[in-house]
């Protein structure tokens, strides 16, 4: 009797914490929310940047600048790896936040076992594929004779992490849909501390080098899947992982695809950039060049992932809002997270062109060539950061609203249509520095198309809010 009274108990507490959750983003003002949201979700974020930051530390530091741009080879490889996370994770996360919006909890719950199955066919899936294939993607992406055997070392831990790292990503993103971001940042915190502290111990005490960089990455992103998956079975999780949502049904998945796939088509382009950027900085830099780009990756990163926090912060509100029909609160949302992400970027850019040799040398401070490729390459691919951060939350509006199909082709714009072609011309003018003027000048271009895209859809919201209102004084008078 005592046993039931408590497990009672225990369910009257967990439907006042999702009706508590729920309310929230529906009620509270929305300046607030948003902050409460952001500040968990870009700890997190900052700290799972830090996995391919410190690695690149700690090798740069003390394996040498070769095994820095062996890393840097590897890099759109994880990319890839880390774009089908954002397929599920991503796309599953805007229907998981509408349900709620709609309070249908049930439908919120088959869609995360629907997106738990797809994580772990897709991880198996790529770790096959990913070891069939490792030596031509790692040529395709710019390893070179001097680097390929640091590359070829890491990959082949990284891969056979396949499914803790898909896993880990995209169920945390499932974690934030719900409500739960201090939760979502938490696991971030567990899984880059234990990264953080592991490394130093296999790359240094252990003296594995390039291998306990990967070692450590693995077993980090192992302790953060465990994490996430005792959440959605046994902690206070506003919907759970059940055995019987583990059934494919046609329709959420392809829902699920559908959205997540500008966040996934953006990422997988990204790789290819990266790829095209590698071949190019051989071709007209040497093989420290891409250690350079790596670097600046790193910083670039930091910013990105920011402004990248900040979406993760608006699209639960966002999606939660959209389905209950709160569309003033729609679009309070977007404008703040504009303002946000414009300043985010203005700071982040003068930080960068003040101190550009001392973030080159915090990853490696005993090779000039690297920091003076490094310094010039920051300064110069960077230079038109500051309108950078609101393209980025425009294109997870239209995918926070489920307008996909824009989001899509706003995410391939500057990564395939302008930067590729640009990466592949300017250099046959002006050599190394073509390289790295292409980001900037496809920068400008694609702001000015996503301006003209958000300018169209502000104007639609408008227009439905004031149909809404309309139609909600008429109730009211009558």
């Amino acid at each position: 009797m005592v046993y039931i009274c408590i497990n009672i108990q225990s369910y009257e507490y967990l439907f006042m914490q999702e009706q508590k959750q729920v309310s929230e983003l529906e009620t509270k003002s929305i300046p607030r929310l948003l902050w409460s949201y952001f500040l968990p979700a870009l700890t997190g974020v900052l700290i799972n940047s830090l996995y391919n930051i410190v690695d690149r530390i700690f090798i740069g530091q003390g394996v040498g600048a070769y095994a820095l741009s062996g890393l840097s080879a590897v890099f759109p490889i994880m990319l890839i790896m880390m774009a089908f996370g954002m397929l599920i994770g991503m796309g599953a996360s805007v229907r998981i936040s509408i349900n709620l919006g709609k309070k249908d909890f049930n439908r919120a719950e088959l869609v995360l076992g629907n997106a738990f199955v797809l994580i772990i066919i897709t991880s198996l899936l790529i770790t096959v594929v990913g070891f069939l294939i490792r030596e031509p993607m790692l040529q395709i992406f710019g390893v070179s004779d001097n680097t390929a055997a640091y590359a070829l070392e890491y990959l082949n831990i990284i891969l056979l992490g396949t499914i803790l790292n898909i896993t880990g990503f995209s169920l945390n993103n499932l974690i934030r849909a719900e409500g739960n971001a201090k939760i979502a940042m938490y696991s971030m915190l567990i899984s880059a501390g234990s990264n953080i502290i592991l490394d130093p111990i296999f790359i240094f005490w252990l003296d594995m080098g390039v291998k306990g960089a990967a070692y450590a990455t693995n077993i980090s992103m192992f302790i953060l899947c465990i994490w996430v998956i005792w959440h959605f079975t046994k902690g206070n999780s506003v919907i759970k992982l059940q055995i019987k949502n583990f059934r494919i049904v046609k329709e959420i998945v392809i829902y699920i695809i559908t959205i997540g796939f500008a966040p996934f088509a953006m990422q997988l382009a990204s790789s290819f950039v990266q790829g095209t950027l590698n071949t190019q900085l051989v071709k007209y830099g040497g093989d420290l060049a891409v250690g350079a780009i790596g670097i600046i990756n790193s910083a670039a990163m930091l910013l990105v992932m920011s402004i990248i926090a900040l979406n993760m912060a608006a699209q639960p509100i966002i999606g939660f809002n959209l389905g209950a029909k709160q569309l003033r609160r729609v679009k309070q949302t977007l404008f703040i997270s504009l303002k946000a992400a414009t300043l985010i970027s203005i700071v982040g850019w003068a930080l960068i062109q003040l101190f550009p040799a001392s973030i080159v040398k915090t990853f490696n401070s005993d090779n000039q060539e690297l920091l003076d490729l490094g310094t010039r390459g920051l300064r110069i691919l960077l230079a038109a950061l500051p309108i950078v951060g609101f393209q980025i939350v425009a294109g997870n509006y239209f995918q926070s609203i489920g307008k996909a199909k824009i989001a899509a082709l706003l995410s391939l714009l500057r990564q395939v249509l302008l930067l590729i072609p640009a990466i592949m011309i300017f250099p046959r003018f002006w050599g190394l520095d073509g390289v790295w003027i292409s980001a900037p000048i496809c920068d400008v271009l694609s702001a000015l198309i996503v301006s003209k895209f958000l300018y169209h859809e502000i104007k639609l919201l408008n227009r439905k809010i004031r149909i809404q209102e309309y139609q909600q004084e008429k109730l009211l008078q009558n």
